[in-house]
């Protein structure tokens, strides 16, 4: 079994108490790892600290939601100003962020005429499927194998296959990845093969008649990214095909650019989900899209005013959706990335060279992976275009450099990606490049 060596005894104690009150210790599985999780008592910037005060610079940073780092100043104030300014944090009606925030995520995402606001990422790819259907009375939906799209049924498969279950890479098997689903939950997904144009095409086309919508992350799981022919093909293939084409950016928004990875690729999807970043920090999720898309979870007829039934609209609701306080965190959240966003570009292009380099010396084949402020490690010489050739990839070494590192004072969860912040500076990367060097040196 890997072991942490460093004092975490703490951690230990704390996960035997957890397990008393929630099922293996944990309130999320993705917070597990073997062979017990470390638990944080402190955070500041770029830095986390656990219950026996060893101090780790954060690379998990919330899954890449912490753009800003650890408790940002400009974030504290603003909801500080929120709450003073309005009385309460919570209105339970509509007000004026849900309006100033949405403007500034239709400046930078001109693909989304208009949105609604959710609680979290798989809030909004959830959301997205039901407009999908709405719109084109179609319930079927395709997904490619190795994308992440949110704890929801129709959507929790072929995440992380065996591949010895997984089929022919060109007509990917439905397989499940978690106890729950039902058979009928497999018969409502189809799964294609990620930038493989040619045999995506060949199923799409198959199943035209019963696919409302494709989803997919332009950038799976948040460092391999689609070929630009791929993406092209893609979105002219749904257009033809009558598919609502969904772009999750849950991961990818505000993060491979202010504009997301269709800035990057120059496309226009006809949905877009966004989360993480967006929130500074907090629960929220984002649909938008093409206004006959949105308008069918309209409470009123546009031409008259008139108020329709429930049967004629499309159900969307929740009583924390456009929260103030999270809206106005992820508000100053944006302002900042808009003069610091560079940063944060620069400072993981310097680590990813650096760590690149290390390896190279040592004879170890690696390569990093990713846009903008993410990226992953793989330890292959090998191409990688899918979650196929990532599998190829040295997992067993990748697992105890990792946990070395987190020896080192370098945190992210094992094989997790790697998401900096505007508080990740010169510093925090020479630290973080030694502590690897020494690592190499030792495994």
């Amino acid at each position: 079994m890997l072991e942490v060596t460093r004092e975490t005894n703490s951690s230990f104690q704390f996960m035997k108490e957890a397990c008393t009150v929630m099922p293996g210790g944990v309130t999320a599985n993705i917070k597990f790892f073997s062979p017990y999780p470390l638990v944080m008592k402190r955070a500041d910037q770029a830095y986390l600290t656990d219950l026996d005060g060893n101090q780790y610079i954060d690379y998990l940073l919330s899954y890449s939601a912490l753009i800003l780092g650890h408790g940002h100043p400009k974030i504290a104030e603003a909801i500080q100003k929120q709450i003073e300014n309005s009385g309460t944090w919570l209105f339970g009606t509509p007000h004026q962020l849900e309006v100033d925030f949405g403007k500034m995520i239709q400046h930078f995402y001109p693909s989304i005429e208009l949105l609604r606001y959710t609680n979290s990422g798989t809030e909004a790819t959830l959301l997205a499927l039901r407009f999908a259907s709405a719109y084109t009375g179609k319930y079927k939906v395709a997904k490619f194998e190795g994308h992440y799209h949110g704890g929801h049924n129709q959507v929790l498969f072929s995440i992380n296959p065996d591949i010895g279950e997984a089929g022919p890479f060109k007509e990917p098997n439905v397989v499940p990845d978690s106890k729950g689903l039902s058979k009928q939950d497999g018969q409502q997904t189809i799964i294609l093969p990620f930038n493989d144009l040619e045999a995506s095409e060949e199923i799409l086309r198959k199943h035209c008649d019963e696919i409302g919508a494709l989803v997919l992350e332009p950038v799976q799981g948040g460092f391999i990214p689609a070929e630009q022919r791929f993406i092209e093909g893609i979105r002219q293939l749904t257009k033809e095909l009558g598919i609502v084409l969904i772009f999750d950016e849950v991961k990818t928004g505000f993060r491979v650019s202010l504009g997301g990875a269709q800035e990057v690729y120059g496309i226009k999807p006809d949905l877009t989900t966004l989360g993480k970043v967006i929130g500074g920090g907090f629960p929220i999720g984002i649909v938008g899209g093409k206004k006959e898309i949105l308008m069918e979870s309209a409470p009123v007829e546009e031409s008259n005013g008139k108020e329709l039934s429930s049967k004629d609209v499309l159900f969307h609701s929740g009583t924390y959706n456009g929260h103030p306080m999270i809206l106005a965190a992820g508000m100053e959240t944006v302002k900042v990335l808009e003069k610091e966003i560079d940063h944060v570009f620069q400072m993981t292009d310097i680590l990813r060279k650096a760590l690149e380099s290390l390896f190279f010396n040592k004879g170890i084949d690696m390569q990093t992976l990713g846009i903008g402020s993410m990226f992953n490690i793989a330890l292959t010489d090998r191409d990688i275009y899918n979650y196929r050739d990532y599998q190829k990839s040295n997992f067993e070494l990748r697992k105890r450099i990792d946990m070395a590192l987190l020896d080192k004072g370098v945190y992210t969860k094992p094989l997790n990606r790697y998401s900096l912040s505007t508080c990740h500076g010169e510093e925090e990367i020479a630290k973080t490049v030694e502590a690897y060097r020494k690592v190499l040196m030792e495994i």
